[in-house]
């Protein structure tokens, strides 16, 4: 686990001999959950946040009639519910293991206690945050830019671009299955699977289940 949580974000910079202390001050515990079981609903307050140890989580919004958009997709080694935690605010979003994931939660008054200031790694922590912070609002942006079109086509191509830019890449990998992906850029499956195929034919991206290959055109 130690290694998992080197390349956490909120540790980030702080030396490993210190986590063990950390995770007793944050009365840290993990949770194992199977296959698309619940960790948060809609409407639900907690002071705890999750480091993914393993596993996929995806960040979602269900409405009334059971359509679901999938907002953000949470790898292992990312974390998930900080600013609810944080503010102390009731859950807006559901929150659900789409695979066997393992959950290390952490008490985030108790890590961010008084009697913790003192601490080498409490302000770094707090930076850490910070630019976590940051980095989130970032990646709720890129969603609401893909997601802006009417046209599924500028919805496909505007995800697909951002994806490429952050691994420097034609060929990527997306976090998604047809329906996850379709969920993501809230369209229907068959009208994703329908486009996807005439972008193919008119030359701008190849795929193969969630592997795509972008193409120059002229």
């Amino acid at each position: 686990m130690k290694n998992l949580l080197t390349l956490n974000p909120v540790l980030k910079g702080i030396d490993p001999c210190a986590y063990d202390e950390i995770l007793s001050c944050a009365n840290a515990r993990t949770v194992k959950y199977k296959k698309d079981s619940v960790i948060f609903t809609v409407g639900t307050k907690t002071n705890e946040f999750g480091i993914l140890i393993s596993g996929t989580v995806h960040i979602e919004n269900i409405d009334v009639w059971g359509n679901r958009v999938i907002l953000h997709s949470i790898q292992s080694g990312n974390i998930f519910a900080e600013t609810y935690a944080l503010c102390n605010a009731p859950m807006t979003v559901y929150v659900t293991a789409v695979e066997n994931s393992e959950v290390l939660f952490i008490d985030i008054n108790a890590l961010l206690s008084e009697k913790n200031r003192e601490k080498a790694w409490y302000t770094k922590i707090l930076h850490n945050m910070l630019i976590l912070s940051a980095n989130k609002n970032l990646a709720w942006s890129d969603r609401v830019f893909c997601t802006s079109s009417k046209s599924i086509r500028t919805r496909v191509m505007n995800y697909l671009s951002s994806q490429a830019i952050k691994c420097s890449s034609m060929d990527i990998i997306i976090p998604f299955n047809r329906q996850q992906m379709a969920d993501y850029l809230n369209v229907e499956r068959s009208a994703l699977s329908k486009e996807l195929g005439k972008m193919q034919k008119d030359g701008i991206l190849t795929f193969n289940k969630n592997k795509f290959r972008l193409l120059k055109t002229e």
